[in-house]
């Protein structure tokens, strides 16, 4: 379950850096998450994972929710090299990187969500929390007179 692109006009250190968002998720997930990604490598490497997670479904008969993105390679293709003129007759390179995209996609069985489990509060906790021990009491405050001497 595989699909590429090969001479993307993208540099590949922006496409890797989105296919970092994606990398080991659900199909259906990532999909998502590059559809309201604002840059342009999202909309590239939407169209490469739905092609795989439909080569998967129609040529091996897979379900789109049991798919999840294994593997997402991002390497250099082909620089195309052009210049800029500048003044006395000189030029600075200029770099125009292309790179080649590979999506693996995997199956992976529906798995149950797992039940978290909640503490329960034993007996003997209870009773802890219900009578206090006596260094926990408070003190009995003493009576001190409030009467003052007038002068």
């Amino acid at each position: 379950m595989q699909a590429t692109a090969s001479h993307v006009r993208i540099s590949p250190k922006k496409a890797n850096l989105i296919a970092g968002l994606v990398r080991r998720k659900p199909v259906l997930q990532a999909l998502d998450i590059l559809k309201f990604t604002p840059k342009k490598a999202a909309p590239i490497l939407f169209k490469v994972i739905n092609s795989a997670a439909y080569n998967a479904k129609n040529n091996l008969k897979q379900e789109l929710e049991t798919l999840f993105v294994k593997e997402i390679v991002v390497s250099d293709g082909v620089t195309f090299k052009r210049a800029v003129p500048i003044s006395r007759g000189r030029t600075h390179p200029l770099k125009k990187r292309t790179c080649h995209i590979k999506v693996t996609l995997e199956a992976r069985a529906k798995a149950e969500a797992p039940a978290k489990k909640i503490a329960q509060p034993t007996v003997q906790s209870a009773e802890k929390i219900a009578q206090p021990t006596e260094a926990e009491k408070p003190a009995k405050p003493t009576k001190k007179s409030t009467k003052t001497a007038n002068k």
